[in-house]
Formats: structure tokens, C-alpha cells, sequence
């Protein structure tokens, strides 16, 4: 046989043995990442102008060779995006939401990403909002402090881009890597569900751009909301239901109506008045989640970290009474179109791993298929 040929055999040999080798890595690596929160689907991006990374786990590897190209049809055609907590346990979330979606048979066409948004690791031991086994910052990373992050601040380092603007720009991201999506749910949990609750309202995704995924959102057990209005809840004797709507005392608590718990002195970063904000709002496809052991200061509530100011108590004594009071102010005088429920998760306290796989959440954060 002439070297020449030869040589070719030997180089198509090698391409057998190596390309089978390839598909079943990338197919290890998917399966993995859609168990656990192992390191290969830890990723990251940076978005346009931040001058910093944004990391997140994901589910399916937006480099893989195989993943769909633009304008194709191949690939999820939903999208999960959840949000750590206070202590940023993306791992411990992306997992939670794995098992929502594994529960629901339909991790097969669906992404889930979890998004973590880093700080500083001094003040992430001394703000008590680390966790370990989660990936600590490193330079190049954009940065925020425990509780900035929660209500769109700036960040610290880069370009000091919003977090709310960073999660457009992760929006945009997997719209771009997956074009098959065609619905986005932003789900958060705990403080989580603070961020995504207030990103609602001051989101560029507004879902009615041509062309554009459907956007849902999904706000599990905050320990606060943002009220578009100065009425309040009023409470039966005992605490457990709400009797109405009335305007407090605002001398009595100067930072009730103030933002992150209302619309007074909103920050000119977040781009919109008071009144673009309410309007948003009230046009979103949205859920709400509540533990329904979530309303004591029993263990298991990590009630330590409930927010105790007078602006939160004056929306209820717990996580799940103030979501109730919330769901109750949407249905009456923010969106009564709407008619938003809360749906309870029996058996569940402060807990992601107990919420989001509920059977009870699983309609809100899968979604429907499109």
C-alpha cells in the first residue's frame, strides 16, 4: 500500500475512534448536568458594556458542538431560570429546579439555568450570604455586596451594570445560544423571589417584542414585595387573614413607601417611573409560591433573616402572610384582570428543595409548551 494511503486510513481510523469518543463526553456531560451542579456546568458570560463576568449553571452546554444554530428548531424550547436565595446557593437551586423539571417529565426540551450573582469573598463571609461548595468570586468577576444585588443596585466593579440589567442581558444570552426557546420563566426563591419580584417591574423584557420568547415569572417566599401603592394589609386578631386595605401611619415609619418596599425614590438606574413600573407589572404572567410552614418563627423558617423593619412588618408577621396580603392587593387593586392566585405548598417551610419539586409548584415553574 503507498505511504500516502496509508497515511489517509490511519488518519480516518483515528477519526472513528475519536469522534464516538467526543459524542459520548458531550453526552456524559449533559446527562451530569441535568443531575447535580457539578463543576463542568458552571459557566459564564459577560454581558455587553459590564466589564465583568456573570456566572451561571446551566443544564445543557451552550458550546457544544451540536447545539442548535441560529434560526434552527433543534434544541429546549422552554427555558428556567432560578434565583438563589440570601446565602447565593445557586447549586442548591439549580438542583431544586432539576428535580422540579425531572418530576415533571419535561427536562428533555427545557434549559435550566441558575445565575449567581457573586460577591466579594470578605463580605460574603461577614454579610453571612456565602455558601459553601458554590464557586467564590475571582477577578474579572462583576461583583455585588449580600443585599444589593436582591433590588437591582449597581454593581461594584465593571461597568457597575444593575443586576436587573444584568439578568436582561442573561435573558438575552440563552435567547441567543438556544433560538428554539420560546418561553423564559424567571423563578426565585427567598430573596431570590425578592429580586424577581421587583425585576418585573423594571425588566426591558416586557414579553411583546416580535419575534421574542413569552415571558413568565415566578416569585416564591420573599421576605418582602414591592407595593405599587401606600395601602397596606389589615389582619384578622390572630394574623391569618387579610381584612382589607388602608393607608398607615407613614410618620410612624418614613421608609414604608420608600424603595425596595414601595415606589417612592426609586433609583434613576432602574429606568422607569413609578407608573411605567405599576403598568408592567400588571400586565406580567406571574405566580406566587408560599411554603405553608413559612409563617411562624418555627424552625425551618430561617426566620433569623426574615426582614423585621417596620416597612416589612407592615406587610405581614411572616413570609407566608405577607404573600397572601400580596396576592390579595394584586387581585384587588393592582391587576384584578388577572385574578393571580398563591398556591400553597403543603408540607413546605423555607426550603427550595422542598418547593420548587412540589407537585404543588410544578404547573407554575414548568410552564406550558409552546
Amino acid at each position: 500500500m503507498p505511504s500516502r494511503r496509508r497515511w489517509f486510513l490511519s488518519l480516518a481510523l483515528a477519526a472513528s475512534f475519536i469522534a464516538p469518543w467526543q459524542a459520548h463526553a458531550a453526552t456524559a456531560e449533559a446527562s451530569t448536568c441535568q443531575e447535580s451542579a457539578a463543576a463542568e456546568c458552571f459557566r459564564s458570560f459577560t454581558p455587553p458594556g459590564a466589564g465583568g463576568a456573570l456566572h451561571y449553571y446551566s443544564s445543557l452546554d451552550p458550546d457544544a458542538h451540536d447545539a442548535p444554530a441560529a434560526g434552527g428548531s433543534a434544541g429546549p424550547t422552554r427555558a428556567l431560570i432560578a434565583m438563589h436565595g440570601h446565602s447565593r446557593d445557586a447549586d442548591k437551586t439549580f438542583e431544586a429546579a432539576l428535580r422540579t423539571l425531572r418530576n415533571a417529565d419535561a427536562l428533555g426540551d427545557t434549559l435550566v439555568v441558575a445565575p449567581l450573582f457573586q460577591v466579594a469573598a470578605d463580605k460574603a463571609a461577614a454579610g453571612r450570604c456565602n455558601t459553601v461548595g458554590v464557586p467564590v468570586a475571582q477577578p474579572g468577576d462583576l461583583l455585588w455586596t449580600c443585599g444589593s444585588w436582591l433590588e437591582g443596585a449597581r454593581s461594584v466593579s465593571g461597568s457597575n451594570v444593575g443586576s436587573f440589567a444584568a439578568m436582561d442581558a442573561l435573558v438575552d444570552e440563552l435567547a441567543r445560544r438556544w433560538p428554539g426557546v420560546r418561553t423564559i420563566t424567571v423563578a426565585g426563591f427567598s430573596a431570590g423571589g425578592q429580586f424577581v419580584q421587583r425585576y418585573i417591574a423594571f425588566t426591558r423584557h416586557d414579553g411583546t417584542a416580535a419575534g421574542r420568547p413569552a415571558m413568565r415569572y415566578v416569585v416564591a417566599d420573599p421576605s418582602t414585595w414591592l407595593y405599587f401603592d401606600p395601602v397596606r394589609p389589615q389582619f384578622s386578631a390572630d394574623g391569618a387573614s387579610v381584612t382589607g386595605f388602608a393607608v398607615p401611619d407613614a410618620a410612624a415609619c418614613p421608609q414604608m413607601n420608600r424603595w425596595k418596599y414601595g415606589t417612592d425614590d426609586l433609583p434613576a438606574y432602574l429606568g422607569r417611573t413609578a407608573a411605567q413600573a405599576r403598568r408592567q407589572y400588571a400586565q406580567a404572567d406571574i405566580s406566587y409560591l408560599e411554603g405553608a410552614l413559612d409563617s411562624s418563627d418555627a424552625r425551618g423558617t430561617a426566620y433569623r433573616v426574615l426582614d423585621k423593619s417596620c416597612a416589612a412588618l407592615a406587610q405581614g408577621p411572616f413570609r407566608m402572610q405577607r404573600g397572601l396580603a400580596y396576592a390579595a392587593y394584586d387581585r384587588k387593586l393592582l391587576a384584578p384582570d388577572r385574578r393571580r392566585e398563591v398556591v400553597v405548598v403543603p408540607g413546605c417551610a423555607h426550603d427550595v428543595a422542598c418547593v420548587f419539586p412540589s407537585e404543588a409548584a410544578r404547573a407554575a415553574l414548568v410552564g406550558p409548551t409552546r
